[in-house]
């Protein structure tokens, strides 16, 4: 079996992989990226997603795919490391300084919004 997964690639409305199951019962759909990624999966993993398939028989499994591809996404991009930079970018309520990222997330978050503006654009 041949599995591709429509995806698009960005931080602001993805749910966490616990709340997928949640929401595979809701059956809300999204925007689709115009971009079609195929990928083969290892036994063990096309298993679980022809399991999750049948119980959730209102989605495909591309459709889980790329919900599973989105929230695994999301949760990487929330638990890259912030590393303190010597620039300071604001202060907080309580007036202490806040450092810049210098970590991999300020670049991963431009690179995703320089992906997402082709995107967007070849879905118009």
């Amino acid at each position: 079996m041949r599995l591709t997964a429509d995806t698009k690639v960005y931080i602001e409305v993805y749910m966490k992989i616990r709340e997928l199951a949640q929401h595979w019962q809701r059956n809300a759909t999204e925007e689709l990226s115009p971009t079609r990624y195929q990928l083969r999966l290892g036994l063990e993993a096309g298993a679980r997603l022809e399991a999750l398939a049948e119980m959730y028989p209102l989605r495909s499994a591309e459709e889980l795919l790329g919900e599973l591809v989105a929230a695994a996404l999301e949760e990487l991009a929330a638990s890259l490391p912030y590393v303190k930079g010597n620039k300071i970018i604001a202060t907080d309520e309580q007036g202490y300084p806040q450092y810049e990222d210098i970590g991999p997330t300020p670049r991963f978050l431009a690179l995703t919004h320089k992906h997402m503006q082709p995107l967007q654009q070849s879905s118009e």
